[in-house]
């Protein structure tokens, strides 16, 4: 029988307690950190937006309540045992994040969604880093801190290097996550310059067609930041330091570049898909059409972290005909 939330959440910080009491007595001053297993640098106490949180221990069982931290949890080559259900993530965690799904999420299972984490489920994976953004889940701070310490950025989107750099610290893994990022930036560089050698410094237009006003992504997106490390052109429209621009069918002139790139959210209602429609429909989008490269909305919307960036050069390298992005050591 499922136990009442209060009640489970209760039973674990009395047992996060007891636990905590037992092993400070049972502790010896000449106890070596191999012999305690932890590891070079912990204890440590990270600072993030909710504040101070001590880690005992490098975290090896973490639970990332929000899909970028899944991804940037996985690029650190630490194992995820839970995420909360989302549009990036639905059941399973999603085929582009690669090898890195068997290697360190082959035990990763669903704790509720997005909006609301099941508390009792999170627990009885016994975590040791609980890491989320305040955005998303800062009323639960202090119900998840009763179950693991708990880290969370301020917010997810464009912020999406720093964050990984704040689990990174949070998990000990600064020298990868800095590897990683680097790899990651050469590699956009040197897809931008084989794409504006190639094809004389396009402007790059970025579509999405969604259940609401359709959207032009600017420079503070998740795919905008992409195309600035690119070093990639943009249209007027899109040349903002801001996150999006919604459109009427009247302003379809204002989604015009050398080359378009068009998302679709697959909404349950397919409003979004029905909006796509009237748009080509639309006598405005006919010289907009020849230059439109279809690409998919998980990658290049929702899955804000390193692995959906690779996969953004990956579709902009194929789109141009240049090499495919490396990663580099």
């Amino acid at each position: 029988m499922r136990l009442p939330r209060l009640t489970a959440l209760f039973a674990v910080t009395a047992l996060f307690t007891v636990t905590a009491l037992t092993g400070c007595g049972g502790s010896s001053d000449d106890e070596s950190p191999e012999a305690s297993g932890s590891a070079p640098g912990f204890p440590r106490t990270v600072e993030h937006a909710m504040g101070k949180t001590e880690i005992p221990a490098k975290p090896k069982r973490v639970v990332a309540l929000d899909a970028s931290f899944v991804d940037a949890t996985l690029i650190l080559d630490t194992p995820v045992l839970g995420y909360t259900d989302y549009r990036s993530i639905n059941g399973k965690l999603p085929d582009y994040l690669g090898e890195d799904r068997t290697t360190y999420g082959s035990e990763a299972q669903a704790v509720g969604t997005l909006a609301e984490p099941n508390l009792e489920k999170v627990a009885a994976l016994d975590p040791d880093l609980i890491i989320t953004a305040k955005v998303r889940h800062e009323k639960l701070y202090d119900q998840l801190s009763a179950i693991a310490p708990t880290v969370m950025s301020e917010t997810t989107g464009p912020t999406w290097k720093d964050n990984i750099r704040l689990e990174a610290t949070a998990l000990g893994q600064e020298d990868l996550a800095e590897k990683e990022i680097s790899s990651y930036e050469k590699a956009a560089k040197t897809v931008g310059d084989a794409i504006n050698a190639k094809a004389s410094n396009p402007t790059i237009s970025i579509v999405r067609f969604v259940d609401g006003p359709t959207r032009l992504y600017q420079k503070k997106s998740f795919s905008g930041i992409v195309l600035k490390d690119a070093g990639l052109a943009r249209p007027k429209s899109q040349d903002v330091e801001d996150f999006a621009l919604e459109i009427s069918p009247e302003r379809i002139k204002d989604a015009d570049g050398d080359a378009i790139f068009v998302t679709e959210y697959a909404d349950e209602k397919g409003l979004s898909a029905k909006t796509a429609a009237q748009f080509k429909a639309n006598p405005l989008w006919t010289p907009l059409a020849p230059k439109v490269h279809e690409v998919p909305d998980l990658t290049w919307m929702t899955a804000v972290g390193l692995q959906g960036a690779w996969v953004i050069l990956t579709d902009l390298a194929k789109s141009f005909d240049v090499p495919a992005p490396a990663k580099t050591d």
